[in-house]
């Protein structure tokens, strides 16, 4: 990553790489974290299914693919600070209806609201100022370090949880009752809202990127950019490779499920099982970032792909039985490394496609309305194929589709240095 000399007034590059690391995982802790560490736990609290539970999910997917595209030339327009501020403030205050433990007719609302408040202000707007961070030469670093933070912040965060969580049952969350499990619940809902307040105090102080002369010459909101990047074959493909790597990062959302239901874990350590997941996602998307900046990025996700596809078709061949403890957690840190590598890469291949860089909020407006599509599709669809199938065979099922679609994503990444960047001038 290139460091500049930080102008008067602005804080070092440095402190708003931070900034944006911390922030972009903080605005997906109550939406998201919550549920992929304390899944059997947040079910049993708001007495839901696997298939309800997709519901919300679903209406937050919906939101947030109908403000992917508006969100992009948004972030080319205005301030990064401002937008990703205002947005986490936004994310926090849910935090408190969440802790209220709401019907699911109002949970489907509140995630209806996160996919406004962390999609049209927040992601394009982080995207943007992380690739101007990066710059030319080391994109690919810049895009690891952001999601190799990010699951740090991650990892960190869901591990302590888990031991608050474990700490206000004493200990022994199958003794506790219903009523202490949903006391210690809500007091993890609110640390992890608490969490998101504090930063959007540091991202409005730190994240300064968007005042540099080169971003103050470059022209706002045109529809002719946005026609032109639409145009590109790089982007639709880059859209592609998107959708099948989010489904096998939405698909590590029944690893804590699969340990509790399959292996016979109890609800803290299959807890556990997702932080672990959690604790690669550092080392392999910043590994990812280094080595892509040193050969050709589409190579290094075709490669991740693969390695996708292999670890979940083992997982679909119902191989686990309780006991086999070693060798399932070696598979999901092998799945997991390759899931993370992919979401450290998806945005970086950008610069491998020649995307202008003063359209890059719109380009992410439109790949990220496509490619996270996911955020629909999954939630009902693998709760119907758990709930549908009870025991293992509905995590054998859901697994060999992430199988499916990590090669359908192999054939992508393959195909992508094969394209025409541009199409036309932008």
């Amino acid at each position: 990553m290139s460091e500049t000399e930080p102008t008067p007034g602005r804080p070092p590059l440095t402190l708003a790489m931070l900034a944006l690391v911390i922030a972009g995982e903080a605005i997906f802790f109550l939406p998201f974290v919550i549920a992929r560490v304390f899944r059997p736990t947040l079910l049993e609290v708001f007495g839901i299914s696997n298939l309800e539970l997709g519901y919300a999910f679903a209406s937050y997917g919906v939101v947030a693919m109908l403000a992917y595209f508006p969100g992009g030339p948004l972030a080319d327009a205005f301030a990064a600070r401002k937008m990703m501020t205002v947005a986490l403030l936004s994310t926090s205050l849910g935090g408190v209806v969440l802790a209220a433990i709401p019907s699911l007719g109002v949970m489907k609302w509140l995630y209806a609201y996160w996919g406004l408040t962390t999609i049209l202000l927040f992601w394009a707007a982080m995207i943007r100022a992380t690739r101007e961070l990066g710059g030319d030469e080391f994109s690919g670093t810049a895009f690891g370090i952001l999601d190799g933070g990010r699951g740090l912040v991650a990892a960190a965060t869901g591990s302590v949880a888990v031991l608050v969580y474990s700490w206000l049952l004493q200990g022994d969350s199958d003794a506790a009752t219903f009523a202490e499990r949903t006391a210690a619940f809500r007091q993890v809902i609110l640390v992890f809202a608490g969490i998101t307040l504090a930063s959007a105090m540091l991202v409005w102080f730190a994240v300064r990127v968007d005042d540099r002369d080169t971003v103050a010459s470059e022209p706002r909101i045109t529809w002719a950019g946005a026609v032109a990047v639409l145009k590109m074959p790089a982007v639709a493909v880059q859209a592609l490779i998107i959708v099948c790597a989010y489904v096998g990062y939405k698909g590590l959302d029944d690893v804590s499920l699969y340990a509790r239901e399959v292996l016979e874990y109890d609800e803290v350590a299959a807890a556990h099982t997702s932080t672990v997941s959690m604790w690669v996602r550092p080392i392999a998307a910043i590994a990812a970032g280094i080595i892509a900046d040193r050969t050709r990025i589409s190579r290094i996700t075709a490669l991740s792909f693969l390695i996708l596809a292999l670890g979940c078709g083992t997982i679909a061949l119902g191989w686990f039985k309780p006991g086999m403890n070693a060798v399932f957690f070696g598979v999901i840190i092998v799945t997991s490394a390759a899931v993370f590598a992919l979401r450290g890469l998806y945005f970086a291949i950008m610069q491998e496609g020649h995307v202008p860089i003063r359209y890059t909020g719109t380009a992410v407006g439109v790949v990220s309305a496509i490619g996270y599509t996911p955020d629909v599709f999954m939630g009902p669809m693998m709760g119907k194929l758990l709930d549908d199938s009870p025991g293992a065979l509905g995590h054998q099922h859901l697994f060999a589709v992430v199988a499916a679609f990590a090669l359908l994503g192999l054939v992508a990444s393959l195909a992508f240095p094969l394209l025409p960047k541009r199409h036309g001038e932008v």
